[in-house]
């Protein structure tokens, strides 16, 4: 008899915690495991807006795949995954086509621009390592070029962010620390340098308790950003935004040399483009994980959809979720191959941290409330602590953020 074949696609915090689980989980003897990813590195998406900003090296956010995972148990595939055929038990790639028995599905997000015009166009958005990586360059060709163009414009130095959830505002903490740095560097006055953000909700950090969120405002404030709540982008231009106040009938022009968009995201457009059932183009996965309309499919991260009881709010997706799904899917995956009764889901909250720079943050951490310098070093604990799960004492020390060497 045959070994099943389990297939994981996409390597993010679900796949990878998924891959290296299965390894401990299950025997050589128990079944052929493949991940397959369009990229041959794993990367710390909750890392991004440091490597945008520049307060970090691109590299810091990645590491090779092949360094994580035992390669002599999991077979690496570097492929773009096209579709899913869910009657013959295949995924179509770029590059050809995999069987599965179990398949595991971790592919993340994409960029919701909600149909903004020119957004697309004359926007940056944090998706990816590249995109980061585009973004810290652009900004610091602006500031590079300032003083050496004569077409130059005070408005190369505007920086609008369109967005003030998690992603924009940790953003804007490191911009905040960032900006100094490229003034000081390219003989720039600070005071020609504007931030600007702009949020359609009348505050930020909706997830957060006020009191922490006005924190955080209020810091950044002190450091130079300002706040557009209330406020939505209409239209992005070779020259800045278009915004407007709501219920307002004028738009205001914002000229900026640098737009980035952290205004939302969507999941995967693959689950729902292959006919799985879907909510919001999420799988709306039962209690062990699993899709609604196949058992043998799970879904990790950002495609996956979870309510813990009816007339809840779903658990947002997070990478602390993410990586709790993961493992619990390797141990389902098991049951199923033992032919056991599988574990329902169980999130543990362990709290949320939101960064506004190397030495600041806010969040809740096992219902206690933190600010300033002790959130900024729990932060760092919280994303050491994934990189020993994930690869050991060795990763850790290599990426680790608090400087253990």
């Amino acid at each position: 008899m045959s070994k099943p074949k389990i297939l994981i696609i996409g390597a993010g915090y679900g796949g990878m915690i998924t891959a290296v689980r299965l390894t401990k989980e299950l025997g050589v003897e128990d079944a052929d495991i493949t991940l397959v990813n369009k990229h041959n590195y794993h990367y710390q998406t909750t890392w991004l807006h440091e490597a945008a900003a520049g307060t970090i090296h691109h590299d810091r956010t990645r590491m090779l795949i092949k360094n994580v995972i035992n390669t002599k148990r999991v077979n690496f595939v570097q492929d773009s995954v096209r579709s899913i055929d869910k009657e013959n038990k295949k995924v179509i790639l770029k590059n050809g086509a995999l069987d599965y028995d179990y398949l595991v599905i971790g592919l993340g997000f994409e960029s919701n621009t909600f149909g903004i015009k020119g957004l697309e166009e004359n926007a940056f958005a944090i998706r990816s390592v590249n995109t980061a990586r585009r973004i810290r360059e652009h900004i610091e060709y602006k500031f590079a070029s300032f003083n050496n163009d004569p077409d130059a414009k005070d408005s190369d130095l505007t920086i609008v962010v369109g967005g003030a959830g998690l992603s924009g505002i940790e953003f804007l903490g490191e911009l905040v620390d960032r900006i100094p740095d490229l003034c000081k560097e390219y003989d720039i006055d600070p005071e020609k340098v504007k931030i600007i953000d702009v949020e359609g909700l009348p505050l930020i950090l909706p997830p957060f308790e006020r009191d922490l969120a006005e924190y955080a405002q209020k810091y950044l404030e002190s450091k130079g950003v300002a706040f557009k709540l209330g406020t939505f982008i209409k239209e992005a231009t070779h020259d800045g935004v278009l915004v407007q106040k709501k219920d307002a009938e004028e738009m205001e022009e914002i000229k900026a040399g640098t737009v980035v968009w952290t205004g939302g995201v969507k999941a995967s457009h693959i689950p729902a483009d292959s006919g799985f059932e879907t909510n919001r183009g999420k799988i709306q996965v039962n209690k062990d994980l699993r899709a609604p309309d196949d058992d043998h499919v799970f879904a990790v991260g950002d495609v996956a959809v979870f309510f813990p009881k009816e007339g809840e709010r779903p658990y947002p997706p997070t990478a602390q979720i993410a990586v709790q799904e993961g493992d619990l899917v390797a141990k389902n995956l098991r049951h199923l191959i033992k032919g056991e009764e599988t574990e329902p889901f169980v999130y543990k909250e362990r709290g949320t941290v939101a960064s506004l720079g190397e030495k600041q943050a806010i969040g809740v951490v096992f219902d206690k409330k933190l600010k300033g310098m002790p959130a900024a070093a729990m932060k760092k604990v919280i994303d050491d602590r994934y990189l020993l799960e994930l690869g050991g004492v060795g990763l850790l020390l290599k990426k680790g953020k608090l400087n253990l060497l």
